[in-house]
């Protein structure tokens, strides 16, 4: 750990690489007068995340940061979301060499969109804020901007909170950190509640929580919405979607999240013929598609998607929903035109072109911009130019 590179015939030791590399990351995130480049640039990102899951062949491959300095510099200095976890296991817990397959279950958030929600957030020095725990580098530059006594830290794995507990001590940061379910009751009151991590619909727990006057920033499931909503006296809350597109992962309950229902749905839609149609629209994959994705599931929640592209160009989309309701849809290579199966109880495709022709014809959707209202419940209502939707 203590060697480093080379620099006019002597060696630089790490404390000297990591912090010129921390400076370049603070200055392609913000500006020199902002008050996050100083966190930015005097937090050691490399500390929090050791060890790293990259895309491989098979799978997801283990990375070792202090086998490979340089290697380890480059990844944790920039502006990336790093991979920790994948299903149950840990990259710090992996073999060297390992391939492990499965959905991501943690991660060390691009320090930009952890910047972003923070100041949403319009955090002071006063604010007793709750966030999200992961690898604990987000938690560390909020230390650093706002006060370790201010901020209380949890997650759902005792692992990475004991973890982050360790490398927040080594820089002398010593939040409250907790093991805690954030869809349950939280432990205490806060000013400021700062998810990076999505929820399906807000809890009641965390309005509960919210002091009066407080603000909650997190995003919705499956969606890339941003929620800033500030409490109000009724115990509820209202705000906005933001502009800006962000997404997390759902916040999990256990080790790992649940297995998909969904492969029978999919292999239905993939054999069967279901109701045919022709749509002169392209597939689209929806996903990348950030203001239909979200309009998608506020329509119909629990969509889940498959895409291909075949070699000779031909593209294919798959959709499948818990209630049976599935779809199939295949523009050849070259073309426009599109072949389009459904079946079950509703035909996705036909919900996902209504969205579609909606988008083309006014340019936007109305998802983001909306107003935002939330009961003391939970229940959050969207709407903007006449149309709402309510979770």
């Amino acid at each position: 750990m203590n060697a480093g590179y080379e620099k006019e015939g002597r060696p630089r030791s790490m404390d000297e690489v990591w912090e010129s590399h921390a400076r370049r990351l603070a200055g392609a995130v913000v500006r020199p007068e902002s008050r996050w480049y100083e966190p930015l640039s005097t937090v050691p990102r490399h500390l929090f995340v050791p060890r790293w899951w990259v895309r491989g062949e098979g799978g997801r491959v283990v990375c070792d940061g202090p086998s490979d300095p340089a290697g380890w510099m480059r990844a944790a200095y920039r502006d990336r979301t790093l991979v920790t976890r994948v299903g149950p296991l840990h990259a710090d817990h992996a073999e060297p060499g390992a391939v492990v397959r499965g959905r991501t279950t943690s991660s060390s958030t691009l320090p930009s969109l952890v910047v972003t929600m923070y100041r949403y957030a319009s955090l002071d020095a006063g604010c007793r804020t709750l966030v999200t725990t992961g690898t604990g580098y987000g938690t560390a530059l909020l230390c650093r901007r706002i006060g370790a006594g201010q901020v209380t830290s949890v997650d759902i794995d005792p692992y990475l909170v004991e973890a982050a507990g360790e490398r927040l001590g080594f820089l002398g940061m010593y939040p409250h950190l907790a093991v805690a379910d954030l869809t349950q009751p939280l432990p205490d009151q806060y000013d400021r509640i700062v998810a990076t991590v999505s929820v399906p619909r807000i809890p009641a727990g965390w309005l509960a929580a919210l002091r009066p006057g407080g603000r909650l920033v997190t995003t919705i499931s499956d969606t890339g919405l941003l929620i800033v909503a500030d409490k109000i006296d009724d115990g509820g809350a209202t705000g906005h979607v933001a502009w800006e597109r962000a997404s997390f992962m759902s916040a999990r309950t256990g080790d790992d999240y649940p297995p998909s229902t969904l492969d029978a749905v999919f292999d239905t839609a993939t054999t069967a013929d279901g109701e045919v149609t022709v749509s002169p629209l392209p597939v689209l994959d929806v996903a990348q598609a950030w203001e239909v994705w979200s309009m998608l599931t506020l329509t119909a929640a629990g969509i889940e998607h498959r895409t291909d592209t075949a070699d000779d160009g031909s593209r294919t989309v798959w959709m499948a929903h818990p209630d049976g309701s599935w779809a199939r849809a295949r523009t050849p290579a070259g073309e426009r035109t599109t072949t389009v199966h459904q079946g079950g109880p509703r035909r996705l495709y036909d919900l996902l072109e209504e969205i579609r022709w909606r988008w083309i014809e006014h340019g936007e959707l109305p998802v983001y911009g909306a107003h935002v209202s939330i009961t003391p419940n939970g229940t959050m209502t969207l709407s903007r130019q006449g149309w709402s939707a309510t979770l």
